[in-house]
């Protein structure tokens, strides 16, 4: 009898130490069986506990208020700008703390503000006030790692240590392995038709923070206000937040690894994703399949989607060449946005001065330098730096109005008397006297330089295919261009005799006039770049 009692007794201790006991049994056990439960109990808590505790490490919270200050923007529905958050958490951030550990704290809705695109339309965005934005940034520190490591190697947006000159470099190497062909899939309205639930769920597989998660749901709950109005947010998510851009790269995960799983050369950088194909044919197979994987959650656009040529594409303002050798060249809807910028620009200078068209030109054109300086068109950089020279001639020329104005004011920039005043009383337009010789020498290079104008060139490698251009009679070539021949003399004793085409350039043909010394297989051929110049090199033969 105490045999068969001892093994029910130890029947018993072995059912105790389940790792959730509740009611009754719970009751029943003894000491040595509730003892594990409670140990189990206290590291769970502790794990979750340290995940939260360290949102709120002082470390990450001093990370987080440079990085908002960094960052600027506008003021949220409170009013509260950038400059009073130091202030703010000095006074409150106790009370705040003690939200965050509990749980409870509660986020403002977020500002309704609409940009322009460059195609066209309205991209709306939703601005929290700044205190939310520090909360976020203190929590985006703590994740981000975590999903840093289940992330694509192919996914290149929004990440440490990965930028967009890297994605166009990886969609360079594929087209040079000989996959040809792009697959470029746009999702209709993307941020406001995100699932929630799915974001959510793709979340908790990485954090177990119930707290974490309950005050990001939070955040996406928070509403939305416009003239003053503010309805719920049941679906999307907003742009403009510093945890947008990891919610954007969870979202899209699933597709990355779908796309890993079936073996295909693909490319992403945020909601810009390119797919490569060696053929049309298997491009449109391509599209097919995966236009009903995402189908099942979000909508594809299928004007901005295309099978095509990536020459005949863009991917995040970049192109690429035709040809054996593939290069990086700027988009032309690049280029059409950067000319538009600079004469929207221009044309407010006719009522300001020289330094603050500048002053409002020089960052932009910085901006554009490091971004696309990275494509290998140096040549184009070159061309459109000439075109802002070119704009800021013609501002300068209609700002002095008059010829006695306009003459003192080439006077003054050291340009001769004679050339000055025949410069001046001319009646031609501001855009042709731009490129005369007065306005070269007086508003020169150097001297555009010394006011604080940036070059587009400045930090590219340079084009060392051809020697620099010595011929000193090329004047239309203009300064610093380049020759692909030695120069040749120009000699009054010459005539044209003819227009033909030779290698694909146009050819002029030269023969002496009666009585002249010129030889007569002197030729000029004018070639026509990619840039829109035009080059002139002399050819003897």
């Amino acid at each position: 009898m105490r045999l068969r009692s001892d093994r029910r007794q130890k029947t018993q201790l072995e059912l105790d130490c389940s790792p959730k006991p509740t009611g009754e049994a719970r009751q029943a056990g003894g000491e040595e069986a509730e003892s594990l439960p409670a140990t189990r109990g206290s590291e769970s808590r502790a794990s979750t506990d340290r995940v939260m505790e360290e949102v709120c490490e002082r470390e990450h919270l001093k990370q987080a208020l440079r990085q908002v200050k960094a960052n600027r923007g506008r003021a949220g529905i409170d009013g509260m700008s950038v400059d009073h958050l130091a202030d703010h958490l000095k006074r409150h951030w106790p009370e705040i703390r003690a939200q965050l550990r509990s749980g409870t704290y509660k986020p403002q809705p977020v500002k309704r503000v609409e940009i322009a695109k460059p195609g066209g339309g309205v991209r709306p965005l939703g601005v929290p006030t700044v205190l939310d934005r520090f909360v976020q940034q203190a929590v985006l520190q703590v994740l981000q790692p975590r999903g840093e490591a289940t992330f694509s190697d192919n996914s290149y947006g929004f990440r440490p240590g990965r930028s967009a000159h890297q994605a166009v470099a990886q969609a360079q190497q594929y087209i040079a392995e000989g996959y040809t062909i792009v697959v470029d899939l746009d999702r209709e309205k993307f941020f406001d038709r995100v699932n929630q639930d799915r974001l959510m769920g793709q979340i908790a597989k990485r954090v177990e923070d119930k707290r974490l998660l309950k005050r990001i749901r939070a955040f996406l709950h928070a509403g939305v206000m416009k003239n003053g109005l503010v309805s719920p947010s049941v679906e999307g998510t907003p742009q403009g937040s510093p945890l947008s851009p990891l919610r954007s790269n969870l979202v899209r995960d699933e597709l990355d690894r779908e796309l890993e799983r079936r073996g295909h050369r693909f490319v992403r950088y945020a909601d810009d994703s390119n797919i490569y194909g060696r053929s049309e044919q298997a491009g449109h197979r391509v599209r097919s399949s995966i236009t009903r994987f995402i189908t099942e959650k979000l909508k594809v656009n299928e004007a901005k989607s295309a099978v095509a040529r990536p020459q005949a594409r863009k991917f995040l303002g970049c192109s690429f060449s035709a040809g054996p050798e593939v290069k990086r060249i700027i988009a032309p809807q690049a280029l059409d946005r950067f000319k538009q910028r600079i004469r929207e620009i221009t044309r407010r200078a006719k009522s300001v001065s020289i330094e603050t068209t500048l002053a409002e030109r020089a960052p932009y054109m910085r901006g554009w330098r490091n971004y696309f300086g990275f494509c290998e068109t140096p040549e184009v950089l070159s061309h459109l730096t000439r075109w802002v020279r070119l704009r800021l001639r013609a501002a300068l020329w209609r700002q002095w109005k008059t010829p006695r104005r306009r003459r003192a004011a080439l006077l003054a920039l050291g340009v001769g008397p004679r050339l000055a005043r025949n410069t001046a009383s001319s009646g031609r337009g501001p855009w042709y006297l731009a490129r005369a010789k007065a306005l070269c020498v007086g508003l020169s290079h150097a001297h555009f330089r010394s006011l604080g104008l940036p070059s587009l060139v400045d930090g590219c490698e340079p084009n060392h295919l051809e020697p620099p251009c010595t011929d000193p009679y090329a004047r239309w070539c203009g300064r610093g261009q380049r020759a692909t021949a030695a120069p040749m003399p120009i000699n009054k004793g010459l005539r044209r005799t003819g227009i033909g085409t030779a290698g694909g350039a146009k050819v002029v043909g030269i023969a002496p006039v009666r009585g002249g010394s010129a030889p007569a297989a002197e030729i000029y051929a004018v070639r026509r770049h990619a840039v829109g110049t035009l080059r002139r090199c002399s050819i003897i033969q």
